[in-house]
């Protein structure tokens, strides 16, 4: 029987095997340091206590803007008493700890609860006062045919058993809208655009649109867009901003 010739060995240089084990040591090393890391952290988060000051202050900005609020409810607003459109397009631009629990709320029931998040509503007499409540955080406008397409196609999803669901699909809007004669993402913009007689419907199978933030940012003050800053009704110029962040 012929002896099997030996298999040379596996020949790995030095050099290699040295850099190969510096390698694994710097990885246990940054492994050691990204948990003290989170441990220092949370320790951080967990011996931090407020100082009665803070707590005070807090307590009194909130008390402040439940005061304005409450101003701004009693002023009369001839603007959107006689609104040039029946859409508006309410993009939220603040969110601060000082805003009241009361603002909040109606921040939320307009579905707007982060920043630079956005809606399409149907003005009617309960909007109006809901901007007039929450109107230093957001500002709204009347949105022309073609940001609405815009927005629709580039940052629409839908809202499927409590799930966001992208609009690449248009099965997904006939199954929760055919009962309508809503069947493709065209329906929806002519639908929202015109204010269909189910806009209602539409309009909350739309998730919020989240918006990008502007180029330059906003100025951060708490005026309405007439007197110089960013809130309150922009009217058509609405555009421009969505142009910006869409």
């Amino acid at each position: 029987m012929a002896e099997e010739e030996a298999k040379a060995l596996s020949y790995i240089p030095e050099t290699i095997l040295k850099k190969r084990k510096t390698n694994e040591e710097v990885a246990l090393r940054r492994k050691a340091q990204l948990e003290l890391r989170k441990h220092a952290s949370k320790k951080d988060k967990k011996e931090y206590i407020k100082k009665p000051e803070e707590f005070v202050n807090e307590f009194r900005y909130r008390e402040v803007d439940l005061v304005r609020m409450r101003h701004r409810l009693k002023k009369k607003r001839p603007g959107l008493a006689t609104p040039k459109s029946k859409l508006l397009f309410i993009i939220r631009i603040q969110g601060t700890n000082d805003m009241h629990p009361a603002v909040r709320k109606t921040l939320y029931n307009l579905r707007l609860r982060k920043v630079f998040s956005a809606v399409f509503v149907k003005v009617n007499a309960s909007v109006i006062e809901k901007l007039q409540r929450v109107e230093p955080y957001v500002t709204y406008g009347y949105p022309n045919l073609k940001n609405v397409k815009e927005l629709i196609h580039k940052k629409g999803f839908g809202n499927v058993a409590k799930q966001r669901v992208p609009l690449t699909d248009n099965n997904v809007i006939e199954q929760a809208l055919g009962q309508h004669g809503i069947l493709c993402i065209e329906d929806l913009v002519h639908e929202i655009a015109n204010v269909g007689p189910h806009f209602k419907e539409v309009a909350h199978f739309l998730y919020p649109f989240m918006l990008n933030k502007p180029q330059g940012g906003l100025k951060g003050i708490k005026k309405v867009y007439k007197d110089g800053g960013e809130s309150g009704n922009r009217e058509d110029h609405i555009n421009e901003l969505i142009d910006k962040m869409n």
